[in-house]
């Protein structure tokens, strides 16, 4: 697949690039997307919660009133998980939610991802580009001439630079990442991704392996 290349003035420069079939044009595999998002997401819970059980709660164990007699239920102890004050019935503990994944099924479903981006016409590649300093102006600058000022987007570099993330980090539906950060939660998403001309060879060497 041929995808033009664009400046950051959302020009074309006359060049393009060939896109990877082995990447770009798989035979997508939606259910591996799901469970590498549901990972993903589920890395994201720090699993503090707690609530305290009946043995755990502070109180007498006195029983509070005789066993017969009363025409009510019997009672134990004012910890009872009935009474207002009382333990929870299986409350939730400390726990994680993680779960582990294949690294073949995880490239499976970054695959599928960009297959799907590219499919839909929302992958674009741009040259490769720089800010002298850190400047938000200049990087809401090119989301506008590469018409994505309105959505969520996603720039993905060959390597770390600075002043464009720097540029990019006070602006709530814009992130920047490098070629190696890329995960299917980050692809899926956003509505465009645009990828810098350097990133290309890292992306296609990180799922061939």
């Amino acid at each position: 697949m041929e995808v033009k290349v664009l400046d950051i003035n959302g020009k074309e420069t006359g060049r393009t690039v060939t896109l990877s079939d082995s990447v770009f044009a798989i035979e997508p595999n939606k259910h591996a997307v799901y469970l590498d998002v549901k990972q993903y997401l589920a890395n994201q819970r720090q699993g503090t919660h707690k609530a305290k059980e009946r043995a755990e709660i502070t109180g007498s164990t006195r029983k509070i009133k005789k066993q017969k007699g009363t025409g009510t239920a019997r009672a134990g102890s004012i910890k009872n998980p009935l009474f207002k004050g009382g333990g929870r019935v299986f409350g939730p503990r400390p726990r994680s939610y993680s779960f582990k994944l294949n690294k073949n099924l995880k490239r499976l479903a970054r695959k599928t991802a960009l297959t799907l981006k590219a499919k839909e016409a929302n992958l674009v590649v741009v040259e490769d580009f720089n800010f002298d300093a850190p400047n938000t102006k200049n990087f809401i600058n090119v989301l506008k001439a590469l018409g994505l000022d309105n959505k969520k987007s996603l720039f993905v570099l060959g390597d770390t630079n600075k002043n464009v993330y720097l540029s990019s980090r006070n602006l709530k539906n814009s992130s920047v990442i490098t070629a190696s950060e890329l995960n299917t939660y980050g692809i899926v998403y956003t509505n465009s991704l645009v990828l810098a001309e350097s990133s290309l060879e890292g992306i296609v060497e990180n799922l061939s392996k």
